[in-house]
């Protein structure tokens, strides 16, 4: 038999059971509405750091627009710490007297003039005058008519030399912007500016070079006018990434530079002993591919290039057919004769062993080939 006691005692533990219960209903109540609206405010901080990360990075694009409007007129400053290096380059010929650029460049502690090699080709009574006006009598050290170049060494004291950095031009892209300075028609110390147009061009010489490549051209859009020959190519940060050479008859701004990474290779040899003699040599003639040629012969590939004739005893005597179609040389694909002629001028040296994907009539067949040195170029 319960006493009220006891009773009153079931009630309040009853109460104080409910009361606990109310308690804990009420916290769950409150962490999920808090974690409701936590979430809430996660999701909106979430979108202000995608808006404020949408903004920097707008600002930032700004930035690098600026920055690159900035580079791009800096041709007043590039002008005067490299005006002193362009040099007026002048001789005579049986013709008459000739004119170009040249630009002083320091080399194992000798001071030497790099400009082309049709600027002085058969020219005697050299001089090279520099921008104060001051001219002095020049030598021949060394030339390279299969990359227009030559190196002269002039009679001048130490202080007028102010030679210029070299930089490799493997970095170069198209749209760059570059600016020659040189002596065009004779007005000393002339600057264009412009931008890498095409990278990887060849162009063929057959007064000086045998028709033969110069491989690996620069093609930019600088205006280059006769007299700007032998001027420095300058990237731009002032360093010389190539060196100015031919123009396009009737063409509308197109001008052509030999690269920096041509001087670089050759200029040791140029200064001693005077020649250089690392021109790859296949040992045959042929045309680039295209749709239209691919079906006029039935060819499976529209890129390559298409051999038409074989030097009897060169490097691919007996082993390149007429008709094949080179598209590979160490597995490295060739569109045209500018890649062929740039793979050879920067991969390869005479004696070296080349790999060449062929397409042979309805085959593909792998020929290796023992590279030879051009022959001598004509006189």
């Amino acid at each position: 038999m319960h006493t009220p006691n006891a009773r009153n005692k079931a009630s309040t533990s009853l109460f104080a059971l409910l009361f606990a219960a109310g308690l804990l209903v009420g916290a769950l109540v409150t962490f999920y509405i808090t974690y409701q609206e936590t979430n809430k405010l996660s999701d909106e901080v979430s979108n202000l750091q995608s808006q404020v990360s949408n903004l920097s990075g707008f600002q930032n694009a700004t930035y690098q627009n600026v920055t690159l409007y900035q580079n791009s007129t800096s041709s007043a400053a590039i002008y005067a710490d490299t005006r002193e290096s362009v040099v007026l380059v002048q001789g005579t010929t049986s013709d008459g007297a000739v004119q170009g650029s040249g630009f002083v460049y320091e080399f194992s502690d000798r001071m030497v003039v790099i400009t082309n090699y049709h600027v002085v080709h058969g020219t005697s009574d050299i001089s090279v005058t520099f921008s104060n006006g001051n001219g002095y009598s020049a030598s021949v050290l060394g030339t390279d008519p299969y990359a227009d170049l030559a190196v002269i060494s002039a009679d001048a004291p130490a202080n007028e030399y102010k030679p210029v950095e070299i930089v490799s031009s493997s970095t170069l892209r198209v749209g760059e912007p570059v600016i020659a300075i040189g002596n065009p028609y004779g007005l000393v110390g002339s600057l264009t500016t412009g931008v890498v147009s095409g990278l990887g061009r060849s162009i063929t010489e057959e007064d000086y070079a045998g028709g033969y490549s110069i491989a690996n051209i620069i093609q930019t859009s600088t205006p280059i006018n006769p007299g700007n020959s032998g001027g420095p190519l300058l990237n731009a940060v002032g360093n010389v990434v190539g060196i100015t050479t031919a123009i396009l008859s009737d063409s509308q701004g197109l001008g052509f530079a030999v690269p920096s990474n041509t001087i670089l290779r050759e200029i040791a040899s140029l200064i001693d002993p005077g020649t250089y003699s690392g021109h790859s040599y296949l040992g045959v003639s042929g045309q680039d591919m295209n749709y239209n040629t691919a079906q006029d012969i039935s060819a499976s590939v529209t890129y390559g290039w298409r051999v038409a004739s074989v030097t009897a005893g060169g490097p691919s005597d007996g082993i390149l057919n007429v008709g094949d179609i080179i598209t590979a040389l160490n597995g490295t694909p060739i569109r045209n004769n500018d890649a062929l002629a740039s793979y050879l001028e920067e991969k390869t040296l005479p004696g070296q062993s080349l790999v060449l994907t062929v397409v042979r009539g309805s085959s593909t067949v792998d020929v290796t080939v023992i590279l030879g040195t051009r022959p001598a170029p004509p006189v």
